[in-house]
C-alpha cells in the first residue's frame, strides 16, 4: 500500500508545487511510482508539468463529484517515468462550496485515493494555499504532512494556525496523521535573517525538519516554463541535489555527512564546503545582541515539543541589533531649497 503526503502550508510562494513536482521526480529517479495530485484550483502542479489542464475534459474535480468518473478517466502520464498526475484547474474552486452540503465532505478524496494508493508508493498531494476544506480533504486523506517553508518571518508566523489545523484533523477526522518534517525552501545562507528562521524552525520541530535546505536559484523559476521538473531542467544545480536529498531522506536514506552540513544552516557553495564567512557572520550577530543562540549551541539543547506557542518566538530578534547600527538623521542647508533632513550611515558620514 502506497504512502499518501499533503504538501502543505496556507501561505503562497513557500514551493508547495515545487516541492511537490521536485520530489516526486526524485523519488522515481530512486525506483519509485509516483502519483502526484493537484488540489490546487490555480493548476500550477499540472502546468509545471507541461499540461494544459484547461483543455483537459475531466479533473481530479470530476473524482471528487462525479461517482460516474473513474480513476482511469482522469489520471494522465507525465513526460517523468514512473511518476503519474491527477490535473486539476479553476473547476475545483467550486468543489468547495458543493462539497458543504455533502455528507462526510472532508473524507471525498480520501474515497477517491482509497484503490489508486495500492499502485502507487507515494501519493504526494499539492495542497492550495489556505485552511479550507480542500486541504482539509488532503489532510484527511493523508498518511503524512510535508511542510515547505521560506526561510523568512511571514512564512514562519504562519506556522503556528497551520501546525493547530493538522492537530484538529488527527483529533477528529484522521488519528493516523503525522508531521513527517519541515523542508526550508529559499533558503540564503548569506543572510543572518535567513539563518535565524532556520534556528527558529529547528528549536520548535527539533529532529523533524529536514536536513536538505532547499536554496534560491532562478533554476525553479525556469523550469516550469518548459514544463519540467528541476532534475531534468538542471539536473547539476544546488537546486536539484537539495531535492534529490530529501528525497532520500523520505525514504529514510540518509548521507549523514552531508545532512550534518546542510543541517548546520550554512551555506553549501559550489565546492560543497561550508563558507567560513558565514560562521563569522552568525558569530558577529550573537555579539551584537541577537536572541538565537549560535547554531552550535543551538543544536546542544533539546527540542521542545512543537505547539503553536513556541514556534513564531520573541519578534524582537527581527529589530536592529545594536544602537550603533541603526541610520541617524542629520540636516543639510541648500540655499535653493532649504534646511531638511539626510540619511547618515552610522558614524555620522553622509550616505551618497
Amino acid at each position: 500500500m502506497g504512502t499518501i503526503v499533503s504538501i502543505a502550508n496556507q501561505k503562497g510562494g513557500v514551493g508547495k508545487t515545487t516541492t511537490t513536482i521536485s520530489l516526486g521526480a526524485a523519488l522515481a529517479e530512486l525506483g519509485q511510482q509516483i502519483l502526484l495530485v493537484d488540489f490546487d484550483p490555480q493548476g500550477a502542479l499540472s502546468v509545471g508539468l507541461g499540461i494544459n489542464s484547461i483543455e483537459l475534459e475531466q479533473t481530479v474535480y470530476n473524482l471528487l463529484l462525479d461517482r460516474s468518473t473513474s480513476f482511469e478517466d482522469v489520471v494522465v502520464k507525465t513526460r517523468i517515468d514512473g511518476v503519474h498526475l491527477l490535473p486539476a484547474n479553476i473547476d475545483l474552486s467550486a468543489a468547495e462550496v458543493v462539497l458543504v452540503s455533502e455528507v462526510a465532505r472532508e473524507q471525498a478524496l480520501k474515497r477517491v485515493l482509497a484503490d489508486a494508493r495500492d499502485a502507487y508508493d507515494f501519493v504526494l498531494i499539492d495542497c492550495p494555499p489556505s485552511l479550507g476544506l480542500l486541504t482539509i480533504n488532503a489532510l484527511t486523506a493523508s498518511d503524512r504532512v510535508i511542510i515547505p517553508l521560506e526561510c523568512e518571518f511571514f512564512a514562519l508566523r504562519g506556522m503556528a494556525l497551520l501546525v493547530d489545523t493538522i492537530q484538529k484533523v488527527v483529533d477528529r477526522l484522521n488519528p493516523e496523521l503525522e508531521i513527517q518534517g519541515v523542508v526550508a525552501t529559499m533558503y540564503d545562507g548569506r543572510t543572518l535573517h535567513a539563518r535565524e528562521v532556520l534556528a527558529r524552525v529547528r528549536d520548535a520541530f527539533g529532529a523533524r525538519l529536514f536536513s536538505s535546505l532547499v536554496p534560491r536559484t532562478v533554476r525553479f523559476a525556469e523550469a516550469p516554463v518548459v514544463g519540467e521538473p528541476i532534475l531534468t531542467y538542471a539536473g547539476d544545480s544546488k537546486g536539484a541535489a537539495a531535492y534529490r536529498g530529501l528525497a532520500r531522506e523520505v525514504l529514510g536514506i540518509v548521507d549523514h555527512e552531508a545532512s550534518d552540513l546542510a543541517g548546520s544552516g550554512r551555506a553549501l557553495p559550489d565546492d560543497g564546503h561550508a563558507d567560513a564567512g558565514d560562521d563569522g557572520a552568525a558569530g558577529a550577530g550573537a555579539e551584537q545582541g541577537s536572541l538565537i543562540e549560535p547554531f552550535g549551541a543551538a543544536e546542544s539543547a533539546p527540542a521542545e515539543p512543537t505547539t503553536s506557542e513556541n514556534i513564531q518566538g520573541d519578534p524582537s530578534i527581527y529589530r536592529q541589533r545594536d544602537e550603533d547600527t541603526r541610520p541617524q538623521v542629520g540636516k543639510w542647508t541648500d540655499p535653493s531649497r532649504g534646511e531638511g533632513d539626510v540619511l547618515l550611515h552610522p558614524g555620522g558620514t553622509a550616505g551618497a
